[in-house]
């Protein structure tokens, strides 16, 4: 029966992709089924993961449409847009070394190790000249990650696991190794993982399930240290759902929630960002399904499976029966009832979903074997 769930999911997932491939702009995928037309630069490049996995001609020369429209609509510096069919939305810190993740891991899947020579040099010289110290760890503005409601400020923990992860991809050992060295200014004296943040003597000790598992699946936490941060999750995650602050196994996005009245609240959240919601601990697929794979990464194959399974639970819960849906693939649940939100049949909730299915039958972490 749960295989059954399993194999349901993923053709549905796939069916969310196909049905997404051609938006109204210029022919680009839409970032969403119905809301969300929009190519999404950071969404769509995470789909790449799933993408490459999944098999599906069709869906991998979209994929490749989109880099070669961003290699058009990178900026004079090598920047790349926050839409890929706009030159001038720009501000974002991870869409560059996502494209490059991404350029990365299709030269592999199309054997082209050329492809896009000129965008990837000149995207690799943008990153370069963020890099305050000019080597090691990659600055960041806040706000400008994929957490739009939410203020990440100087070195943040998932920009640069994205960018060693790139760095290892194209065989930039030296560089690579600059961020290692400086990834203990991540470390936290009493907690296993590494803070959402850093800057001089300033760091945010609330939990980054992305930027953590990032940086499980990428190596940059060796296994035996990922294996006690995973079990510092599950732990936190049961005493969540004791007090009634988490409905489905499945961790939040980031945890202690943060509250009215905590030196890093908003007051902006009160209509955006609520504890266990959107940014603030909602528990988004697409993050995951990134967890998943950290799992498969360290081999805690069964807890991996179980996840999977939950994931796809929590997401045939989520389906609009109006729309005649069996799975929602919604953006985020919020994490006290599991109720989703956000818009449904969301490309990169689909993606990842295939993507920590492969990892799970397979027992491998595809394009990041290598770079562990």
């Amino acid at each position: 029966m749960e295989k059954q769930l399993i194999g349901k999911a993923k053709q549905a997932a796939l069916e969310v992709l196909l049905h997404n491939m051609n938006g109204p702009y210029h022919g680009l995928p839409r970032t969403a089924g119905w809301g969300y037309p929009e190519p999404y630069t950071r969404d769509l490049l995470i789909t790449a993961l799933g993408i490459g996995v999944s098999g599906n001609d069709p869906l991998k020369e979209s994929m490749v449409k989109v880099l070669e429209t961003l290699a058009g609509t990178q900026s004079k510096n090598g920047h790349i847009p926050s839409l890929v069919h706009d030159q001038e939305n720009r501000g974002a810190s991870d869409t560059t070394p996502l494209f490059l993740l991404a350029t990365g891991i299709f030269r592999k899947i199309m054997d082209q190790p050329d492809f896009l020579e000129e965008a990837v040099q000149k995207a690799m010289t943008w990153m370069e000249f963020q890099k305050p110290a000019d080597s090691g760890l990659v600055a960041q503005q806040p706000t400008s990650d994929w957490r739009d409601e939410q203020w990440v400020p100087g070195y943040g923990l998932f920009v640069n696991t994205l960018t060693y992860s790139y760095l290892k991809l194209f065989d930039k050992q030296e560089q690579a190794n600059e961020i290692l060295k400086e990834m203990s200014r991540f470390a936290l004296t009493d907690k296993p993982y590494y803070a959402l943040w850093t800057y001089k003597v300033y760091s945010s000790e609330r939990f980054d399930l992305l930027g953590n598992s990032l940086a499980i699946l990428s190596g940059i936490i060796p296994v035996s240290n990922a294996k006690d941060i995973i079990a510092w999750i599950e732990d936190e995650c049961a005493g969540m759902r004791l007090k009634g602050e988490l409905a489905v196994d499945l961790p939040p996005n980031l945890f202690p929630f943060i509250e009215p009245g905590d030196l890093d609240w908003i007051t902006r959240y009160q209509y955006f960002n609520q504890p266990g919601e959107y940014h603030n601990g909602g528990i988004w697929p697409f993050v995951c399904g990134f967890y998943i794979a950290a799992l498969v990464a360290c081999e805690q194959y069964q807890l991996a499976g179980e996840k999977l399974i939950v994931l796809g639970k929590a997401l045939q819960a989520a389906a609009d029966q109006s729309k005649n849906l069996q799975f929602g693939f919604n953006e985020w649940l919020k994490a006290q009832s599991g109720k989703p939100a956000g818009q449904d049949w969301q490309s990169w909730s689909a993606s990842m979903y295939i993507y920590a299915a492969e990892c799970v039958a397979t027992k491998r972490t595809p394009f990041f074997e290598n770079i562990r």
